[in-house]
């Protein structure tokens, strides 16, 4: 399409108009030079169904930048993209490697192994706590965040779906489960806070809820927070994890130069 129309056309995916950038120029333009004009999110009925506009990832304007601003921060406080997030991920791996060796060399899917390895360590990171892999509620979370990624037709046709009976009406039942899970871990984390020694990411939120309670203008409320935690597992264990499973794949594929990568590093 970008021969006829040029590197900027609109499309139709169902009901939905959308904007196609082909090539670096457009993209840059767009993301770079006009990044704060197209910062905003496009509609996604699954996800809207869910937050409503509240939390970091699906929120716009002055939400979005006091959410996103403390997340970044705290998140750096944390470790993550510095070389303190190391230990955590090296501790993870350890219990990956002993979960792939307890298949004794049987054929498995990866998929929920990956998962459950990507999920502990933003749990850490959240929570203050990673889960055992046989954890059910912490199975029952990732299967629900797994399942909603399968209903992608609900998107396109949202405004007709929502009407008709079918296995789409089940990741309503998913988004439930998804919100009461993390809705749990808060007032778990409200019953033992120490204002004066948050451990973990949402007990530096609860306690930046109690410094701005009745400040007008503050968007540190339990809505918010229950909705940036779960876009925090959203925008890491579905990406991260496929990532993972594409590399083995990859190796699977080509076997030799994980044989060289040791002396090469």
């Amino acid at each position: 399409l970008r021969v006829p129309y040029g590197p900027v056309f609109m499309i139709h995916l169902g009901p939905r108009r959308v904007v196609v950038l082909c090539g670096y120029d457009a993209v840059k333009e767009a993301l770079v030079d006009q990044a704060e004009e197209f910062s905003g999110r496009g509609e996604q009925a699954t996800f809207d169904w869910l937050f409503r506009g509240y939390g970091v990832a699906f929120s716009s304007g002055e939400r979005a930048r006091q959410l996103r601003r403390f997340s970044l921060t705290t998140l750096r406080n944390f470790g993550m993209g510095k070389r303190s997030i190391e230990e955590r991920i090296l501790e993870e791996a350890h219990f990956l490697v002993e979960a792939v060796q307890s298949m004794e060399g049987a054929p498995f899917d990866p998929t929920y192994i990956l998962s459950r390895s990507v999920s502990n360590v933003i749990s850490s990171v959240i929570f203050g706590k990673r889960f055992d892999y046989e954890d059910q509620e912490f199975l029952s979370m990732l299967n629900n965040m797994l399942e909603i990624f399968h209903f992608t037709l609900y998107d396109m046709f949202s405004g007709v779906m929502w009407f008709l009976p079918g296995p789409q009406r089940k990741v309503f039942r998913h988004l439930t489960g998804l919100g009461e899970f993390m809705a749990r871990k808060a007032q778990a984390s409200q019953e033992s806070l120490d204002p004066g020694a948050p451990r973990d990411f949402m007990e530096c939120f609860l306690v930046k809820m109690l410094q701005e309670k009745g400040s007008p203008g503050s968007e540190f409320f339990q809505k918010n927070l229950v909705a940036t935690a779960l876009n925090i597992f959203f925008g890491g264990t579905e990406t991260v994890s496929t990532t993972l499973r594409y590399a083995l794949l990859i190796l699977l594929k080509y076997p030799e130069p994980p044989r060289d990568m040791p002396a090469a590093t």
